[in-house]
């Protein structure tokens, strides 16, 4: 794919992201095994591979680095076409959502798609951005919209860890934040998410 349509696709689905339309970026799968008083759904992942780097409290700065190595900061020099897997290099990778981060000190996460892992992804360039297997888990999800400021954000956390404890169901970890859209989309229509990962429900096992 040349550059200049590499762009133009680009532009094209952030243009379509500012309106929360998201529907041409591979998630990782999940199963909702429940759903829980206050509005938590209880989802089972299944084992994801990610590229992930230390944030230290600088969320722009870490989104920058795994951005970096989505747009051809790897081994490869493959391009990470925003709308639709590329082949490029020998690589065929997309982006997808959702971005996930600690909203704190700690690890920023962009998930890979299937067909990048099954290919074998292409190694970072900068030491500071990491391929990792996410194992399989079962993750307590809180959704909401806006603008995730870091009070907000504490705020949602604490509304599902009060959820969970009001259920009898124990949290294993610390609460994190998963994001699907860009900075600039609409804030009423972005998707956020505050996650935490559970033990396993009554009656069943761990997934």
């Amino acid at each position: 794919m040349g550059a200049i349509l590499y762009y133009l696709m680009t532009f094209a689905e952030a243009g379509l992201g500012a309106i929360g339309i998201r529907g041409l970026y591979e998630q990782p799968p999940y199963t909702v095994v429940e759903h829980l008083p206050g509005d938590v759904e209880v989802r089972d992942y299944g084992p994801r591979v990610a590229a992930e780097t230390d944030d230290a409290g600088d969320g722009a700065a870490a989104f920058n680095r795994l951005f970096r190595y989505i747009t051809g900061n790897n081994r490869t020099g493959a391009l990470i076409e925003m709308t639709a897997p590329v082949s490029q290099a020998g690589n065929r990778i997309a982006m997808t959502v959702p971005v996930q981060s600690s909203a704190g000190p700690g690890v920023m996460r962009f998930f890979l798609p299937r067909d990048a892992v099954a290919q074998g992804p292409p190694a970072p360039r900068d030491p500071a951005v990491r391929l990792v297997t996410v194992p399989a888990e079962r993750l307590a999800v809180l959704r909401f919209s806006g603008i995730p400021h870091r009070t907000i954000v504490d705020e949602r956390k604490q509304q599902l860890l009060a959820a969970l404890s009001r259920a009898g169901r124990g949290a294993s970890g610390q609460p994190f934040l998963l994001t699907y859209d860009a900075p600039f989309t609409v804030p009423f229509l972005r998707r956020n998410e505050v996650a935490v990962a559970i033990t396993s429900l009554p009656g069943a096992g761990h997934p």
